[in-house]
């Protein structure tokens, strides 16, 4: 295929296929960090269900096993606030390489039909160089017999 005929959005065609990837790419980490998130903030609550306050410690220490509960609840909450925000973020950068695979598809799709048109016209020129060929070879064989002069248009 020469210059001419080269498909002109092939180096777009690249840059989306790049943005698609790094997009794939960014998705799958928010993904994990999204599940780390919300591991860490099961593990954190899972911790404070085991805190049980000593019933029978003085109420000094009572009162602090109660504010230190508390603020380990204050952190399960944090942490499920921040899990919860890490998987809305996940799912906005699925969202992003799903466009971006799109628009990379709809490129491909333009570059196949560019290259089928460029095959078609390929074809139909071959067909009639052959054509013109066998015209030719016929109109000769006639005049050296002869029998009649070729066609000109």
């Amino acid at each position: 295929m020469g210059k001419r005929a080269a498909f002109r959005l092939e180096p777009v065609l690249r840059v989306r296929a790049a943005a698609e990837e790094a997009a794939s790419r960014a998705a799958a980490e928010a993904d994990a960090a999204a599940r780390e998130a919300a591991r860490r903030a099961e593990e954190q609550a899972a911790a404070l269900a085991t805190r049980v306050p000593p019933a029978s410690a003085p109420s000094h220490v009572f009162l602090a096993a109660m504010v230190a509960s508390a603020a380990a609840a204050a952190d399960v909450a944090a942490a499920r606030s921040t899990a919860q925000a890490s998987a809305e973020q996940a799912e906005l950068l699925r969202q992003r390489w799903t466009a971006v695979a799109q628009e990379t598809r709809a490129l491909e799709k333009l570059r196949e039909r560019h290259l089928l048109a460029l095959w078609a016209a390929e074809a139909a020129a071959e067909e009639r160089a052959v054509d013109d060929l066998v015209t030719r070879r016929h109109a000769v064989r006639t005049t050296d017999e002869g029998e009649e002069e070729p066609w000109r248009a």
